[in-house]
């Protein structure tokens, strides 16, 4: 019998180690970045083209490098990071294991032009399917620029797994965030088709931050610095009032380096505790800083998973510095007594205060419970004391809605109701008033008993058939806006929304854009209220991404369900008559009417034999 374990060819072999460090063009984007920063260099430039598919670029004015370590640099494993094992465990460096450039050039094609400063020329290099085309002297400026062209040209079967362009764009924001909030003292650019993206120059972590996650965040950070014998932590978090429904800000480098780590994201929630919703999550970029010997950071292909030695004392360190900055700058709410312009040009501060106005004042019974000895208690019974409004602010009649507005108009929707010829359950007696309860119940009576439905859940589900019949129907007429808002977004979300466009405009969205990261929103579905537009398209992006992780769900689906959600009336809200019929009316019109789409109970019926035998009879 013949021998039949054979070694690889190293092309294949290289293109095997490629999987599971450059996954998508996001990848080679983060390996190259880091090569960069290695390098030493103060200006790293990132070009890309149709999301990196078809060019990844990185420029850097670096220390460069020789004829021979540049034809090195391409080897498997070849490293000047790692002379022993022990060097393993002393690792300061982004990159060590020597494999990136290795795997890049094993699936695309490759070009590298380099120089040192004390090299008269400079060194061009094309590689093509991990082999070498062509080697020649070059003129070129101190550092380097690598080339990454037709990523997984060799693999087709790897390049039809790439998502949208939007999709890997997405990534590649991602990847080029985690590396430039850990390097605030470099200059970095990122040009997208032409198009920049990013410009950030070189500053603090603050003035990154904010160039990075938008101005908004200026004023709502807070400092975190703590050092000690073990390790240090810095950096900032958002005020509670940042909390979004997503973890979105969230960034935690160790040793400058980004990691993914739900245990000490747990410490940084655990110091929020009670300060923001359970369902919410804090903004925070935090830098942890210890000795390389506590950690382990070459237990993942992309390093972003890392071990401690000690994980617990790591843990107690982080929870008790971000609680100490929470209670060191008082971000508990606050009363402002500062005057600000729009109180001073009200007409009882800028008018003049006359002498007919003081005695008037000073007649007042009011005036005299205040400035007369031993009655600030007292209270004049009479008709005419102006106290008597303050019966009418606690009689919720007197509060409440006019009749002569229709209530039902603001559950009304541009699309009409689902026929549904017989519903598959009792109907509710529509002759019998309907009655709520602590303002999200709604109980109606029916032929063998009542329902009590779920208000916020059952609109919910009216919504959601409605919108998902124009999704994959006739679209939905946008409401056009008298005067359109201009949207600014961070990159990332910027990136997202573009990708959405098409499918907003199915359920009444008019989204256009309008320059680097704006958008202009020219209309919105009938149900947004004018005002309520950038508040409305900010929050889908925002739900849009919590619904992201899930892939079960397609993109048009996700973005359904997140109008439903979004636009269904809320619990604690209180309902007139008329809109709690047309509710219930629109329920039981619905193709399923008893469940929301993720499959809570909108109603819950009682039978009148159910009651009797509660009772005994």
């Amino acid at each position: 019998m013949t021998d039949i374990i054979q070694l690889l060819p190293d092309n294949i072999a290289n293109q095997i180690a490629a999987g599971e460090v450059i996954q998508r063009p996001a990848s080679a984007v983060k390996e190259l970045l880091e090569n960069a920063v290695d390098a030493g260099a103060t200006e790293i430039k990132l070009i890309v083209t149709d999301a990196g598919k078809n060019l990844v670029q990185v420029i850097d004015n670096g220390n460069g490098m020789s004829e021979t370590d540049a034809r090195m640099a391409f080897e498997r494993h070849a490293t000047s990071k790692i002379r022993n094992i022990d060097d393993l465990f002393r690792i300061k460096t982004m990159g060590f294991r020597g494999e990136a450039l290795a795997s890049i050039a094993a699936v695309a094609q490759v070009e590298l032009k380099t120089k040192r400063a004390e090299d008269e020329l400079g060194c061009s290099i094309e590689i093509e399917n991990s082999e070498v085309i062509k080697q020649e002297p070059c003129a070129f400026p101190v550092g380097t620029s690598i080339s990454m062209k037709n990523l997984f040209f060799n693999v087709p079967a790897r390049r039809n797994f790439l998502k949208s362009n939007a999709a890997e764009m997405r990534h590649i924001i991602d990847e080029f965030i985690h590396v430039v909030m850990a390097f605030p003292q470099i200059f970095f650019s990122f040009t997208s088709n032409g198009q920049e993206v990013f410009h950030l120059e070189s500053g603090n972590l603050k003035q990154r931050i904010t160039q990075v996650l938008g101005n908004n965040y200026n004023a709502k950070l807070v400092s975190v610095k703590e050092d000690t014998d073990y390790m240090n932590i810095y950096g900032f978090v958002g005020k509670p009032e940042t909390a979004k429904k997503t973890r979105g800000d969230q960034y935690l480098f160790v040793n400058s380096r980004f990691i993914k780590s739900a245990y000490l994201n747990h410490a940084v929630m655990g110091a929020f505790d009670q300060m923001i919703a359970k369902d919410s999550f804090p903004s925070y970029v935090l830098f942890i800083d210890l000795d390389p010997s506590q950690i382990d950071i070459n237990v993942h292909p992309t390093k972003q998973e890392i071990k401690f030695e000690d994980e617990k004392i790591v843990y107690a360190f982080v929870q008790a510095a971000v609680k100490h900055a929470l209670a060191q700058f008082s971000v508990a709410p606050s009363l402002d007594f500062t005057l600000n312009a729009e109180i001073q040009g009200l007409e009882s501060i800028s008018k003049p205060f006359t002498t007919d106005k003081q005695q008037a004042i000073s007649s007042s019974s009011i005036f005299k419970t205040f400035t007369q000895k031993h009655q600030a208690h007292a209270i004049d019974p009479t008709e005419k004391s102006e106290l008597k409004h303050w019966k009418e602010f606690f009689n919720p009649a007197a509060n409440a809605e006019s009749p002569s507005t229709d209530p039902a108009s603001r559950i009304s929707h541009p699309v009409s109701p689902i026929p549904h010829p017989e519903p598959r359950i009792s109907h509710p007696e529509s002759r019998i008033p309907l009655a709520q309860l602590h303002n999200t119940y709604i109980i109606v009576s029916s032929s063998n008993g009542f329902i009590l439905v779920h208000q916020q859940l059952a609109h919910e589900r009216i919504l959601y058939e409605q919108y998902s019949a124009a999704a994959h129907g006739k679209p939905m007429p946008a409401q056009k806006s008298l005067f359109p808002v201009t949207l600014e977004l961070a990159p990332a979300d910027a990136a997202l929304l573009e990708d959405m466009l098409p499918d907003l405009l199915t359920i009444g969205y008019l989204v256009e854009p309008f320059g680097s990261n704006t958008f202009v929103i020219q209309g919105t579905p009938a149900d947004i209220l004018q005002g309520d537009e950038k508040k409305s398209v900010e929050l889908l992006i925002e739900q849009f991404k919590h619904f992201n992780s899930d892939m079960k769900f397609s993109k048009r689906e996700k973005l359904v369900r997140c109008m439903s959600r979004q636009l269904a009336i809320k619990s604690g809200r209180q309902l007139a008559q008329k809109e709690m019929q047309v509710l219930v009316d629109e329920l039981f019109q619905c193709n399923t009417p008893n469940i929301t789409p993720t499959g809570n109970p909108t109603y819950l019926e009682f039978k009148e034999d159910s009651l009797d035998r509660m009772f005994g009879r």
